[in-house]
C-alpha cells in the first residue's frame, strides 16, 4: 500500500516553493464535516478545496432522485478546479464523505495564481487527467463487475485516503457508491464479512481486512491505481532548478502546523456549507 501523506495536499506538495507561495497567502484552513455539500450540481463553483485529510465524493444526481458516486479524492486531489476553464457551474455534486480539513481558496485568487505559474497549470492538468481516468474506470467497472467486487474496490479507494482500517462510512454512503438500495448494501456487506474481507460493521463505520478485501475486489482497483499513479505526483512535475516546498516552507509552515493540530483533535468538526439532502 502506498505511503499516505500525514498532513498536506500531495498536489500542492509537488509544486515548487515560489509557485506554492502564490497560493499560500490566499488559503483559508477549514474543517470539513461529514455529509457537508461543497457544491451542488448546476450551481456556480464559488470555492476550490485542496483536502489535507478526509474524503470528498463526486456525485451524479439523477432526475429520479437517485444518486451515484463517480469518483473520490482525498489529499491527492482537489474539488472545484473546473473554474480554471472559466466561470463554471458544477456538473456534479461534491460531498464530504469522510471528515477532515482542507485549504480553501476563491476561484478568482486561484485563477490569478494560475496565470503566473506554469507549474500550477501543469498540476491542474494532472488532476483533470487523473479524475478523467477515475471516471472512465468507474463507468467500465459498473458495467462489467459484480456489486461485491465493486464495493470492495470502493472500500480500497477510501482506505487509500484515510488513516486506519476502520472506515467511517454509513450504509447510505455505500449505497451511493454503488447506486443501489440499502438492502442490497446489507446483503453485500454480509458476503464480504463471511469471506473475512470485512471484519465488522457498525452503524456509521466498517472495519476491513485489506489483503482479503484486495482479493475480493475486481481488477479495476489495481488498474486504476497503476494508471492514476502514472499520472499523479511524480518528481517530474517539478521543473529542474526549482526549489521544492520542503526546501523552503516559508508562509505555508504555519498553515500546515495548524492543520496538524486540527487533525489531532477528536469530536470537533466545523461545517462548510449546507448538509446534503437525503443523506
Amino acid at each position: 500500500m502506498e505511503q499516505k501523506t500525514r498532513v498536506g495536499n500531495r498536489l500542492l506538495a509537488a509544486l515548487p516553493t515560489a509557485d506554492l507561495d502564490l497560493l499560500v497567502r490566499h488559503f483559508r484552513l477549514v474543517e470539513l464535516q461529514r455529509d457537508t455539500v461543497l457544491v451542488r450540481s448546476g450551481d456556480p463553483i464559488q470555492r476550490i478545496f485542496f483536502p489535507l485529510s478526509g474524503l470528498i465524493a463526486f456525485i451524479m444526481d439523477m432526475p429520479s432522485g437517485q444518486t451515484v458516486a463517480t469518483a473520490v479524492v482525498g489529499n491527492d486531489g482537489a474539488a472545484g478546479v473546473l473554474t480554471t476553464l472559466g466561470p463554471s457551474r458544477s456538473p456534479m455534486t461534491a460531498v464530504v464523505r469522510v471528515a477532515g480539513t482542507a485549504l480553501q481558496i476563491s476561484p478568482a485568487q486561484f485563477q490569478a495564481a494560475l496565470e503566473r505559474s506554469s507549474a500550477l497549470r501543469g498540476t491542474v492538468q494532472t488532476l483533470n487527467r487523473a479524475l478523467m481516468a477515475q471516471f472512465q474506470h468507474v463507468a467500465a467497472c459498473n458495467a462489467l463487475h459484480s456489486v461485491e467486487a465493486r464495493l470492495a474496490r470502493w472500500l480500497l479507494h477510501v482506505h487509500d485516503r484515510v488513516d486506519g482500517d476502520v472506515l467511517p462510512l454509513t450504509q447510505e454512503t455505500l449505497a451511493e457508491f454503488l447506486g443501489v438500495r440499502r438492502t442490497t448494501v446489507t446483503q453485500v456487506i454480509s458476503k464480504l464479512r463471511d469471506s473475512g474481507a470485512v471484519r465488522s460493521n457498525g452503524r456509521g463505520s466498517i472495519e476491513i481486512d485489506r489483503p482479503r478485501l484486495e482479493a475480493a475486489a475486481c481488477e479495476c482497483y489495481q488498474l486504476m491505481r497503476r494508471r492514476i499513479g502514472r499520472i499523479v505526483l511524480s518528481d517530474e512535475m517539478t521543473p529542474p532548478g526549482h526549489a521544492r516546498p520542503a526546501d523552503n516552507p516559508r508562509g505555508q509552515a504555519s498553515l500546515f502546523a495548524k492543520a496538524d493540530e486540527i487533525h489531532r483533535r477528536t469530536g470537533r468538526q466545523g461545517m462548510i456549507g449546507p448538509r446534503a439532502r437525503g443523506h
